[in-house]
């Protein structure tokens, strides 16, 4: 292919950048505030997000998408079952890691932990920061992820897929985002609360809203592994 034609298939150098710092700068955040996003925006954020690829087009993803006074009503259901260790997970977890997958969870765990002022000896604190997680850290949409009870790993991979096109989305209007597979520690009580069919079954949830740019927690910014730790190149 020459030269010529090589470059009619390369974006603008802004549109470079642009990507480039949207990916960059996405956090999971951790303090929302409680102001809504609009409900049009809302509706674009998640067909943006419908464009994301699957096998064969089969599109395996089924969001539900939470707030207001249903939204309150899920925080205290899921606080009095799964804040209380009652657990019914559609997909088997036990959230083990060896080696440096471990390495990484605890730094980020630590550097949370440290950005709250919560010690190691702080129980009650540690259960408070637990509870934080099923209270959606404060905001005020969640988005729970199902996809078909039919479906296995190479669609969890789809919606995988689905849910970076969401939060790139999210995040590329000025809206912040936290996937949490603890939303998904008891399937039955969210299909409960929003009378969903046992046909679909849940993976995660995303809690979404406007980032709390004062709270020490969304301040943190976990280290990343290098290009030459993670891939593997072959000629």
């Amino acid at each position: 292919m020459s030269v010529t034609a090589l470059e009619d298939y390369q974006p603008s150098y802004k549109q470079q950048e642009e990507f480039s710092r949207m990916v960059n700068s996405r956090r999971s955040v951790r303090a929302f505030l409680p102001d809504p996003v609009d409900q049009a925006l809302i509706g674009k954020l998640f067909t943006l997000a419908a464009s994301a690829p699957s096998n064969c087009n089969t599109q395996p993803w089924l969001p539900h998408v939470v707030s207001g006074a249903k939204r309150d009503q899920m925080r205290d259901a899921l606080i009095k079952t799964v804040g209380e260790g009652e657990h019914q997970l559609d997909f088997p977890y036990d959230g083990k890691y060896d080696g440096v997958y471990r390495q990484r969870q605890l730094e980020v765990g630590i550097m949370r932990y440290q950005a709250i002022g919560v010690t190691r000896e702080d129980i009650a604190g540690k259960r408070q920061a637990f509870l934080r997680n099923l209270e959606f850290f404060g905001a005020p949409h969640v988005a729970f992820i199902f996809m078909p009870d039919w479906a296995d790993i190479r669609e969890a991979v789809d919606v995988g897929m689905y849910a970076q096109a969401l939060m790139l989305s999210m995040h590329a209007h000025g809206i912040s985002s936290c996937p949490q597979t603890i939303l998904g520690y008891n399937a039955d009580v969210v299909r409960e609360q929003l009378n969903i069919e046992p046909s679909q079954k849940l993976l995660f949830g995303i809690s979404f809203g406007y980032k709390d740019k004062t709270s020490p927690e969304n301040q943190i910014h976990p280290s990343r592994a290098t290009l030459s730790e993670s891939t593997f190149f072959y000629e």
